[in-house]
Protein backbone atom coordinates (compact mmCIF):
# COMPACT_ATOMS: atom_id res chain seq x y z
CA UNK A 1 0.00 0.00 0.00
CA UNK A 2 2.71 2.16 1.03
CA UNK A 3 4.11 2.31 -2.39
CA UNK A 4 0.68 3.10 -3.72
CA UNK A 5 0.01 5.85 -1.71
CA UNK A 6 3.11 7.63 -2.53
CA UNK A 7 3.60 7.34 -6.21
CA UNK A 8 3.61 9.77 -8.94
CA UNK A 9 2.56 7.11 -11.99
CA UNK A 10 0.99 8.33 -15.01
CA UNK A 11 1.19 11.87 -13.51
CA UNK A 12 2.17 15.13 -15.59
CA UNK A 13 3.54 17.89 -13.67
CA UNK A 14 4.94 21.64 -14.37
CA UNK A 15 7.56 23.44 -11.59
CA UNK A 16 8.54 26.83 -12.29
CA UNK A 17 11.83 27.89 -11.01
CA UNK A 18 12.59 24.65 -11.56
CA UNK A 19 16.42 24.95 -12.89
CA UNK A 20 18.08 24.90 -9.07
CA UNK A 21 16.88 24.98 -5.59
CA UNK A 22 13.78 23.48 -3.87
CA UNK A 23 12.12 23.34 -7.15
CA UNK A 24 15.03 21.10 -8.63
CA UNK A 25 14.69 19.23 -5.82
CA UNK A 26 11.04 18.70 -6.17
CA UNK A 27 11.00 18.05 -9.81
CA UNK A 28 13.42 15.10 -8.97
CA UNK A 29 11.36 13.92 -6.39
CA UNK A 30 8.75 13.62 -8.72
CA UNK A 31 10.21 11.93 -11.11
CA UNK A 32 12.17 9.56 -8.20
CA UNK A 33 8.45 8.75 -7.69
CA UNK A 34 7.68 7.86 -10.98
CA UNK A 35 5.98 11.01 -12.81
CA UNK A 36 5.32 10.41 -16.99
CA UNK A 37 6.75 14.12 -17.30
CA UNK A 38 7.97 16.90 -15.46
CA UNK A 39 8.08 20.29 -17.01
CA UNK A 40 10.54 22.53 -15.43
CA UNK A 41 10.64 26.52 -16.53
CA UNK A 42 12.97 29.40 -15.29
CA UNK A 43 14.05 32.33 -16.82
CA UNK A 44 17.59 31.99 -17.63
CA UNK A 45 17.53 29.33 -20.68
CA UNK A 46 21.38 27.90 -20.05
CA UNK A 47 20.22 26.92 -16.51
CA UNK A 48 16.91 25.11 -17.26
CA UNK A 49 18.24 23.14 -20.58
CA UNK A 50 21.07 22.15 -17.88
CA UNK A 51 18.68 21.71 -15.12
CA UNK A 52 16.28 19.07 -17.42
CA UNK A 53 19.68 17.55 -18.88
CA UNK A 54 20.54 16.73 -15.39
CA UNK A 55 16.98 15.45 -14.22
CA UNK A 56 16.31 13.41 -17.14
CA UNK A 57 18.64 10.45 -15.98
CA UNK A 58 15.64 10.12 -13.01
CA UNK A 59 13.04 10.10 -16.00
CA UNK A 60 11.52 12.72 -18.68
CA UNK A 61 12.30 16.34 -17.63
CA UNK A 62 11.71 18.81 -20.13
CA UNK A 63 12.53 22.32 -19.66
CA UNK A 64 10.53 25.04 -21.18
CA UNK A 65 12.54 28.10 -20.43
CA UNK A 66 10.26 31.51 -19.95
CA UNK A 67 9.85 34.45 -17.64
CA UNK A 68 6.27 34.26 -14.99
CA UNK A 69 6.83 37.57 -13.44
CA UNK A 70 4.34 38.95 -15.93
CA UNK A 71 1.20 38.04 -17.78
CA UNK A 72 2.25 37.76 -21.14
CA UNK A 73 5.15 35.09 -20.05
CA UNK A 74 2.43 33.29 -18.12
CA UNK A 75 0.29 33.12 -21.07
CA UNK A 76 2.84 32.22 -23.27
CA UNK A 77 4.30 29.54 -21.23
CA UNK A 78 0.42 28.03 -21.04
CA UNK A 79 0.37 28.02 -24.56
CA UNK A 80 3.67 25.90 -25.36
CA UNK A 81 2.88 23.42 -22.46
CA UNK A 82 -1.49 23.10 -24.30
CA UNK A 83 0.86 21.98 -26.87
CA UNK A 84 2.24 19.02 -25.82
CA UNK A 85 0.00 18.00 -23.25
CA UNK A 86 -4.23 17.95 -22.95
CA UNK A 87 -3.96 17.53 -18.87
CA UNK A 88 -2.46 18.65 -16.19
CA UNK A 89 -2.11 17.06 -12.71
CA UNK A 90 0.43 18.86 -10.75
CA UNK A 91 0.79 22.77 -10.92
CA UNK A 92 4.32 24.09 -8.63
CA UNK A 93 4.40 27.70 -8.03
CA UNK A 94 8.03 28.23 -6.91
CA UNK A 95 9.25 30.72 -8.42
CA UNK A 96 9.78 33.62 -5.89
CA UNK A 97 12.26 36.79 -5.18
CA UNK A 98 13.39 38.48 -2.17
CA UNK A 99 14.98 41.76 -1.87
CA UNK A 100 16.74 43.03 0.75
CA UNK A 101 17.25 46.67 2.33
CA UNK A 102 17.22 48.75 5.63
CA UNK A 103 14.06 50.32 6.46
CA UNK A 104 14.68 53.65 5.83
CA UNK A 105 15.98 52.99 2.12
CA UNK A 106 13.96 50.15 1.01
CA UNK A 107 12.90 51.01 -2.71
CA UNK A 108 9.33 50.71 -4.34
CA UNK A 109 10.83 48.45 -6.68
CA UNK A 110 11.76 45.70 -4.60
CA UNK A 111 8.95 45.83 -2.86
CA UNK A 112 6.50 45.60 -6.33
CA UNK A 113 9.26 42.92 -7.54
CA UNK A 114 9.08 40.34 -4.76
CA UNK A 115 5.08 40.64 -4.35
CA UNK A 116 4.33 40.30 -8.36
CA UNK A 117 6.47 37.83 -8.62
CA UNK A 118 5.56 35.95 -4.93
CA UNK A 119 1.88 36.42 -5.17
CA UNK A 120 0.45 37.82 -8.25
CA UNK A 121 2.17 35.47 -10.75
CA UNK A 122 0.94 32.02 -8.53
CA UNK A 123 -2.75 33.56 -9.07
CA UNK A 124 -2.06 34.03 -12.93
CA UNK A 125 -0.70 30.84 -13.26
CA UNK A 126 -3.32 28.65 -11.49
CA UNK A 127 -5.39 30.63 -13.58
CA UNK A 128 -3.61 30.27 -17.29
CA UNK A 129 -3.45 26.79 -16.30
CA UNK A 130 -7.37 26.12 -14.80
CA UNK A 131 -8.82 23.70 -17.88
CA UNK A 132 -5.48 22.10 -17.74
CA UNK A 133 -6.01 20.77 -14.36
CA UNK A 134 -9.55 20.47 -14.37
CA UNK A 135 -9.75 17.87 -17.45
CA UNK A 136 -10.00 14.81 -16.56
CA UNK A 137 -10.25 14.86 -12.76
CA UNK A 138 -12.54 13.62 -10.08
CA UNK A 139 -13.11 12.78 -6.91
CA UNK A 140 -10.77 9.68 -7.01
CA UNK A 141 -8.13 11.23 -9.47
CA UNK A 142 -7.44 15.07 -8.23
CA UNK A 143 -5.17 17.76 -9.77
CA UNK A 144 -2.48 18.96 -6.51
CA UNK A 145 -1.69 23.24 -6.77
CA UNK A 146 1.66 23.41 -4.58
CA UNK A 147 2.32 27.18 -3.58
CA UNK A 148 5.71 27.64 -2.00
CA UNK A 149 5.14 30.05 0.75
CA UNK A 150 7.66 30.45 3.84
CA UNK A 151 7.78 30.63 7.67
CA UNK A 152 8.34 34.39 6.73
CA UNK A 153 4.90 34.78 6.16
CA UNK A 154 4.46 33.27 9.86
CA UNK A 155 6.69 34.48 12.11
CA UNK A 156 7.72 38.15 12.58
CA UNK A 157 11.45 38.45 11.41
CA UNK A 158 11.83 40.72 8.34
CA UNK A 159 15.95 40.42 8.28
CA UNK A 160 15.82 43.65 6.52
CA UNK A 161 13.40 42.08 3.64
CA UNK A 162 10.72 43.73 4.44
CA UNK A 163 7.95 42.66 1.25
CA UNK A 164 9.10 39.29 1.37
CA UNK A 165 7.24 38.28 4.74
CA UNK A 166 3.97 39.92 3.65
CA UNK A 167 4.23 38.36 0.09
CA UNK A 168 4.29 34.73 2.10
CA UNK A 169 1.69 35.15 4.38
CA UNK A 170 -0.29 36.48 1.32
CA UNK A 171 0.29 33.69 -0.70
CA UNK A 172 -0.80 31.24 2.61
CA UNK A 173 -3.99 33.00 2.26
CA UNK A 174 -4.75 32.83 -1.63
CA UNK A 175 -3.83 29.23 -0.98
CA UNK A 176 -7.16 29.20 1.60
CA UNK A 177 -8.99 31.08 -1.03
CA UNK A 178 -8.27 28.67 -3.70
CA UNK A 179 -8.62 25.77 -1.90
CA UNK A 180 -12.05 26.89 -1.27
CA UNK A 181 -13.04 27.98 -4.77
CA UNK A 182 -11.35 25.00 -6.83
CA UNK A 183 -12.78 22.06 -4.65
CA UNK A 184 -15.98 21.52 -6.70
CA UNK A 185 -13.41 21.13 -9.98
CA UNK A 186 -11.28 18.36 -7.63
CA UNK A 187 -8.22 20.61 -7.88
CA UNK A 188 -6.35 20.52 -4.35
CA UNK A 189 -4.57 23.50 -3.45
CA UNK A 190 -2.00 23.96 -0.69
CA UNK A 191 1.19 25.37 0.40
CA UNK A 192 4.87 24.21 1.78
CA UNK A 193 6.65 26.83 4.13
CA UNK A 194 10.13 25.96 3.81
CA UNK A 195 12.33 27.59 6.55
CA UNK A 196 15.74 27.20 5.92
CA UNK A 197 17.42 25.74 2.87
CA UNK A 198 20.48 25.78 0.66
CA UNK A 199 19.63 28.00 -2.69
CA UNK A 200 20.41 31.19 -4.31
CA UNK A 201 18.50 33.13 -1.92
CA UNK A 202 19.96 31.79 1.23
CA UNK A 203 23.60 32.25 0.29
CA UNK A 204 24.81 34.92 2.14
CA UNK A 205 24.20 32.87 5.45
CA UNK A 206 25.28 29.28 4.37
CA UNK A 207 28.98 30.79 2.83
CA UNK A 208 29.32 32.60 6.29
CA UNK A 209 30.76 30.26 8.44
CA UNK A 210 29.79 31.61 11.84
CA UNK A 211 26.39 33.12 10.70
CA UNK A 212 25.83 29.50 9.42
CA UNK A 213 26.36 27.62 12.46
CA UNK A 214 24.79 29.99 14.69
CA UNK A 215 21.50 29.55 12.82
CA UNK A 216 21.94 25.73 13.31
CA UNK A 217 21.78 26.15 16.90
CA UNK A 218 18.62 28.11 16.89
CA UNK A 219 16.60 26.21 14.41
CA UNK A 220 15.23 22.93 17.40
CA UNK A 221 16.20 20.10 14.77
CA UNK A 222 19.80 22.60 14.60
CA UNK A 223 20.19 21.83 10.92
CA UNK A 224 19.04 23.40 7.80
CA UNK A 225 16.44 21.40 5.05
CA UNK A 226 17.80 19.00 2.77
CA UNK A 227 16.90 18.14 -0.51
CA UNK A 228 14.61 15.09 0.45
CA UNK A 229 12.88 17.04 3.13
CA UNK A 230 11.24 19.52 0.39
CA UNK A 231 10.74 16.56 -2.03
CA UNK A 232 8.81 14.43 0.96
CA UNK A 233 6.43 16.54 1.35
CA UNK A 234 5.65 17.57 -2.13
CA UNK A 235 5.36 14.06 -3.13
CA UNK A 236 3.30 13.35 -0.62
CA UNK A 237 1.14 16.65 -1.40
CA UNK A 238 0.77 15.50 -4.96
CA UNK A 239 -0.19 12.11 -4.49
CA UNK A 240 -2.88 9.32 -3.25
CA UNK A 241 -1.16 10.09 0.47
CA UNK A 242 -2.26 13.90 0.38
CA UNK A 243 -5.72 12.92 -1.58
CA UNK A 244 -7.71 14.36 1.82
CA UNK A 245 -6.05 17.57 2.12
CA UNK A 246 -6.83 20.66 0.44
CA UNK A 247 -5.77 24.71 1.66
CA UNK A 248 -2.98 23.81 4.52
CA UNK A 249 -0.06 25.44 4.95
CA UNK A 250 3.05 22.67 5.72
CA UNK A 251 5.61 24.15 7.72
CA UNK A 252 9.18 22.25 6.47
CA UNK A 253 11.64 24.15 9.08
CA UNK A 254 13.31 21.87 11.10
CA UNK A 255 10.75 23.44 14.22
CA UNK A 256 11.79 26.84 13.37
CA UNK A 257 8.76 28.89 13.48
CA UNK A 258 8.24 26.95 17.34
Amino acid sequence: MIDALFSMKGKICLVTGGSRGLGYYMAQGFLEAGASRVYITARKAPACLEAAEELSKFGECIAVPGDVGGLEGIQALAARISEKEDSLDVLVNNAGAAWGAPIDAFPEKGWDKVMDLNVKSPFFMTQAFLNMLRKGKNAENTASVVNIGSIAGIVGDSLSSYSYGPSKAAIHQLTRNLAKDLADDHIRVNAIAPGRFFSKMTEYVSKDKAAYEAECKEIPLHRWGSAEDIAGVAVMLCSRAGAYMTGQIVPIDGGSSL
